[in-house]
């Protein structure tokens, strides 16, 4: 398969746009977990733990997530300058080894998707022994 440099770009917009998504969640999670912390610190009772332990899981989830996409845009940019200095393996490596990173990435994100459900089963059992 002939690729160019031009090949790997493509890449970009939805690597950003995926960390931007990231980043999002882990700004929204890290405001969830300053809320319950304070609700804990008044009297929390074992719903608040159990949704602690699963946003800890998921706080975990979404650094790795970052990391992988920013080593998806590392072997991206590698890629595209191997190409440019005509080392053709080395850049379709590169650039497999960018589209894996950003796999994992995105199964990862599923995962932490599926937690997240969890988490809502969470508060929906504590309302309904209300």
């Amino acid at each position: 398969m002939q690729i160019t440099v031009t090949t790997p770009a493509l890449l970009f917009p939805a690597i950003s746009l995926f960390m931007l998504a990231f980043t999002n969640r882990f700004l929204s999670l890290g405001a969830r977990i300053r809320s319950l912390h304070d609700q804990y610190r008044q009297g929390g009772d074992d719903s608040l733990r159990k949704q602690i332990r699963n946003l800890r899981k998921r706080v975990h989830m979404i650094r790795n997530m970052q990391g992988l996409g920013v080593l998806s845009m590392c072997s991206c940019v590698l890629s595209m300058i191997c190409l440019f200095e005509d080392m053709i393996v080395t850049g379709q490596v590169l650039f497999a080894l960018s589209l894996l990173f950003l796999l994992s990435s995105l199964f990862i994100s599923f995962l932490e998707i599926r937690i997240s459900v969890q988490a809502l089963d969470i508060l929906l059992e504590d309302l309904e022994q209300d």
